[in-house]
C-alpha cells in the first residue's frame, strides 16, 4: 500500500459500523449491540478513514460511507477527521450526484451529507460524505 500513497483519484471507505441503518430488517440488532461496541467501532472507523486518506492524491476524493444512522459513526467521525486533516474539505453530496445526472429527493436537507433514512426513503439507513484533498 505504501507505493500507492498519494496516487489514487478516488477511494471509497465502506466503513465497519453498527448497522443501525438496517434495524428495520434486523430488529434483534438492538439486543446484540452496546456502548462498548460502538466505542470500538468509532475508533476503528477513524483508523480506517485516516489510513485511506494517505492513498488520495491532491485533487482526489475520499468517500466515507456507513449503513448507520448514528451521528457518532457518521458526522462525528468525519468532523474529527477533518479537524486532523485540514487538507481535506467536504464536497456536498448533492452536488456530486447532480454532476452524475442523479437527482436524490431531499438531498440537500441533510447539508453536505448523503443521508438515506428508512422512514423517508423506504430504504435501509445510509450515510456518505465526499471529501476532497486540496491540490
Amino acid at each position: 500500500m505504501k507505493r500507492l500513497a498519494g496516487k489514487i483519484d478516488r477511494v471509497v471507505v465502506d466503513a465497519p459500523c453498527s448497522g443501525s441503518g438496517t434495524l428495520r430488517r434486523n430488529p434483534d440488532l438492538k439486543w446484540r449491540f452496546d456502548e462498548s461496541e460502538l466505542e470500538r467501532l468509532t475508533g476503528l472507523q477513524a483508523e480506517v478513514l485516516h489510513a485511506s486518506a494517505r492513498l488520495v492524491k491532491p485533487g482526489g476524493r475520499l468517500v466515507y460511507a456507513t449503513c448507520s444512522v448514528l451521528s457518532v459513526e457518521n458526522q462525528d467521525v468525519v468532523g474529527a477527521f477533518l479537524s486532523e486533516h485540514p487538507q481535506f474539505a467536504v464536497v456536498p453530496a448533492a452536488e456530486v450526484l447532480r454532476g452524475q445526472g442523479i437527482q436524490v429527493d431531499e438531498a440537500e436537507r441533510f447539508g453536505p451529507w448523503l443521508v438515506m433514512l428508512p422512514h423517508l426513503h423506504d430504504t435501509d439507513g445510509f450515510f456518505a460524505a465526499v471529501l476532497e484533498r486540496g491540490a
